[in-house]
């Protein structure tokens, strides 16, 4: 009989257990039935533990552990072996955690350990691989960050204005000028303070045995035994009044806009089942149901997308779906409207609108502003809740259909005080009621007090400046064509949006070389 019952447990679909081990927290994810092994181990470090003067070293510490390579094997000698294997791994560092990713099948697993654990606990730290990565977490923060997606561009530049002053200010990738203060020293110094045995957790999923857990846990306690106090993460103030930075880049190709304000609860709040629902409806990444969608690019075409978020959404650009990984205890709520046409594109189109002196970038930020008011004056309606209730409680389970994915999100429950997330928050919505989500809008979102990045080019931006320090008139510009097979109610609309108030106290435009550039607050400003 207890043969029977040790066999029942051990072959269900599912197992989950965390203990703590010589200080290691440990969250297993058994799948008995799989053919791979996944391991992940989360430090909590992350980018509010680099030093001033030294932002970025937490990011490039990470990388060399996992882009360079061990005591015994280069980095090349590590991809040649691999490759048969088809294992992988990779490091992804936030701002207050760095983990460490291995994937391989379970028949080579004794094989690529070996390299798992020195990539750990011995990694070479070898001065070519450490000048190759320095150039190029240099490049991106002095080129790519600016060059290669306006939409990212701006979603760092309101980090940079929310967090202004704090540790959590800094991209994790660093400034200019602190990436190149990093020494080689300065690499393995942080990594014996901050990779240490005491700060970290394991997490595996698959079909491993307990000899191999034991032996995993007793390697990863060779690490440093450095125990330093764990530093305590920025928070962003409120602003007071909507406060407005338009970076002012050349050759722009539109107006990317990010604005948000700070959010007191986390997923570790039972209040953030009803935000979510909210959030949904309002601007649900990359759906074309939500609210913003359907104003600002279904009726009007302006731009690809628009939505909100309730929480940091990591490559937003790239992902359909939230990733691990990422979790954070200092929270905002933001709202993205990807890049809107300039005056100088929409003249170069159609001629009739050659008088214009600014693009759609006022109008679509009030029509944003004033549709998040609306929504918090009048609320969700039954038949809205519903419906987004409904699509949220499927949906959530789309974040964590690979074991990978579904591990990561069980580590990142740890960090907020949850067991298991995705089933706590789906118990969370089954019973949350409209009453308390209209109560939670009212409770959590505004509009009066808000931080706003905007990316647009030269051409564009004192005229924009102007009209949203001034709250001049902000007129849809429509083809004529377009304006013509417009009904009445749209265009109504468009009067009320472009003279809808914005609390203004504050624009100033800067130069895009300027962005990033220091970690006190201080930039380059044209009021």
């Amino acid at each position: 009989m207890k043969k029977f019952k040790y066999t029942l447990s051990f072959f269900c679909a599912l197992f989950l257990m965390a203990i703590s081990v010589s200080g290691q927290e440990i969250v297993e994810l058994k799948k008995p039935l799989s053919n791979k092994i996944v391991i992940k181990l989360m430090f909590k470090n992350g980018s509010i533990t680099d030093p001033d003067g030294k932002e970025g070293l937490t990011f490039l510490t990470s990388n060399l552990m996992t882009d360079g390579g061990t005591a015994e094997l280069t980095k090349s000698q590590i991809d040649d072996k691999i490759y048969p294997m088809a294992a992988s791994y990779w490091s992804l560092t936030d701002k207050e955690v760095s983990t460490f990713t291995f994937e391989v099948p379970k028949d080579y697993l004794e094989e690529f350990y070996p390299i798992l654990r020195d990539l750990m606990v011995s990694p070479s730290f070898s001065e070519e691989d450490f000048n190759r990565l320095k150039s190029n977490q240099l490049n991106y923060v002095e080129q790519v960050v600016r060059a290669s997606s306006d939409e990212e561009y701006s979603k760092k530049a309101l980090e940079d204005f929310l967090f202004r002053g704090t540790n959590f200010q800094h991209m994790k990738q660093g400034t200019a000028s602190s990436v190149k203060a990093i020494t080689l020293d300065d690499v393995k110094a942080h990594y014996n303070k901050w990779f240490n045995r005491h700060n970290f957790t394991i997490g595996i999923a698959g079909n491993y045995s307990q000899d191999f857990l034991n032996k995993l846990k007793a390697d990863m306690n060779k690490l440093s035994d450095e125990n330093p106090e764990m530093i305590v993460p920025g928070k962003a103030e409120m602003p007071d009044g909507m406060r407005v930075e338009i970076v002012s880049k050349k050759n722009a190709l539109g107006s990317a806009i990010f604005t948000g304000f700070p959010l007191e609860i986390t997923r570790a709040n039972d209040d953030f089942a009803a935000m979510m629902i909210a959030n949904s409806w309002m601007g649900e990444h990359r759906k074309s149901y939500s609210r913003l969608y359907q104003k600002i690019r279904q009726t009007r075409s302006m731009n690809y997308g628009d939505y909100t978020y309730i929480e940091w959404y990591e490559q937003g650009g790239s992902y359909q779906l939230p990733l691990s990984g990422v979790p954070r205890s200092s929270n905002y709520t933001s709202i993205w409207i990807r890049p809107v046409q300039i005056a100088e594109s929409l003249q170069q189109q159609y001629p009739e609108l050659k008088e214009i002196k600014v693009g759609h970038a006022h109008f679509a930020l009030r029509m944003a502003i004033r549709e998040m008011d609306l929504l918090i004056a009048n609320g969700l309606s039954q038949e809205d809740f519903e419906l987004t209730k409904k699509f949220l409680r499927s949906y959530i389970k789309l974040y964590i259909q690979t074991p990978e994915k579904e591990l990561g999100f069980l580590m990142d429950s740890r960090f907020y005080g949850r067991q298991d997330y995705i089933k706590e928050i789906d118990a969370l919505l089954a019973k949350v009621t409209l009453d308390e989500v209209n109560q939670a809008i009212k409770k959590y979102w505004q509009t009066d007090n808000m931080c706003v990045t905007i990316i647009t080019d030269d051409s564009e931006a004192k005229p924009l400046a102007e009209s949203i320090r001034k709250n001049l008139p902000s007129p849809m510009s429509y083809s004529q064509l377009v304006k013509e097979g417009l009904g009445k109610e749209i265009l109504q609309e468009d009067d009320e949006v472009a003279k809808y108030p914005l609390n203004v106290k504050e624009v100033v435009i800067i130069n895009d070389a300027d962005t990033f550039s220091k970690t006190d607050g201080v930039v380059a400003k044209n009021k």
